[in-house]
């Protein structure tokens, strides 16, 4: 029986189709993906942490989930490495942060304009971030190599380093060598990775930024210095508190770029607590302490957080 005709029953519809007619299930298969991934790679392992931070497993034990409450923490906390490890971590995103606060509020202004070889500087932006974190520290250490370090070389044709020099006879820096020069190395290598992300999402608020204000502005004969700090800083405060906010968790939370340039040393004087949660709970085979030096930030850097994204809001809305 043909349809349309009288008596003739009603087609069924396919399952896909009532699905995707309905948009509260059709948004929710859409979201299943990336909740499933937020499960499995995040969720699942940061409630393992927290079971193995109030435990007493070890590697040879892994399945030993006895209760011991917060003695794992008090332990880490009488370790000299810790303090050690706490403030080198403070110490690196701080530094990052604010250098990058700078080059990314320069690189934005910048970007912002028309000018010839826009494309190209672009792409050469982008590098850092799209390159693999391994790929990146090899090529840091060729270029911070204590004897054929290529800025060594540059700072000796300008007779920075070597006899009569400006800091001294000594033909190298040993970047990573010494205590100084390797924690600032670490910052350095930090800020080069970390300024594509922080410049693209100021960039984003840079271009929100209404033209006429700037047309104003320049009709008002106001100068370039002006202009940045009372129009384009004021008004980028919002996304630069989101973009510093972003960068700093991802710096105090990564530990391959230590890892792979210095192994937290000379000494302790570049370790952090990323690496040293994974020092202690991967190759010590403390499982358990290793987990609550992990999640012994988790708490400071949620409330920062909230903080943040309550002032970014509140700004944005004023």
């Amino acid at each position: 029986m043909q349809e349309g005709l009288p008596g003739a029953p009603p087609r069924a519809e396919a399952p896909t189709s009532a699905i995707v007619d309905r948009e509260r299930a059709l948004g929710w298969l859409m979201l299943s993906p990336a909740l499933l991934y937020i499960v499995a790679f995040v969720g699942v392992p940061f409630v393992l942490a927290i079971l193995l931070a109030f435990s007493n497993a070890t590697v040879g034990n892994p399945t030993s989930f006895h209760f011991v409450g917060f003695a794992n923490f008090a332990r880490i906390l009488q370790q000299p490495q810790f303090l050690i490890s706490l403030r080198n971590s403070a110490t690196v995103t701080l530094g990052t942060l604010v250098v990058l606060v700078v080059l990314a509020t320069i690189t934005s202004e910048l970007l912002a304009r028309d000018f010839r070889g826009k494309r190209l500087v672009q792409i050469v932006l982008m590098l850092p971030w799209a390159m693999p974190v391994s790929l990146a520290a090899i090529n840091w250490l060729w270029l911070l190599d204590s004897q054929f370090s290529p800025i060594d070389w540059i700072f000796r044709q300008l007779h920075v380093l070597g006899p009569g020099g400006l800091f001294g006879p000594s033909m190298h820096f040993y970047y990573l060598g010494r205590t100084d020069l390797a924690l600032a190395s670490v910052i350095m290598v930090y800020v080069w990775r970390m300024l594509p992300l922080a410049t693209i999402i100021v960039l984003a608020g840079r271009l929100s930024i209404p033209r006429e204000r700037f047309e104003q502005a320049e009709i008002d004969g106001a100068g370039f210095m002006r202009v940045l700090f009372r129009i384009t800083v004021p008004a980028l405060m919002p996304v630069l508190v989101v973009a510093l906010l972003f960068t700093g968790l991802l710096v105090i939370g990564d530990m391959a770029t230590v890892d792979l340039l210095t192994r937290g040393g000379p000494g302790d004087s570049t370790q952090v607590l990323p690496y040293w949660a994974y020092l202690t709970g991967i190759q010590g085979g403390d499982l358990s302490a290793g987990a609550a030096v992990a999640l012994f930030l988790l708490p400071v850097l949620l409330a920062i957080s909230i903080v943040v994204l309550r002032y970014a809001y509140r700004s944005e809305d004023a």
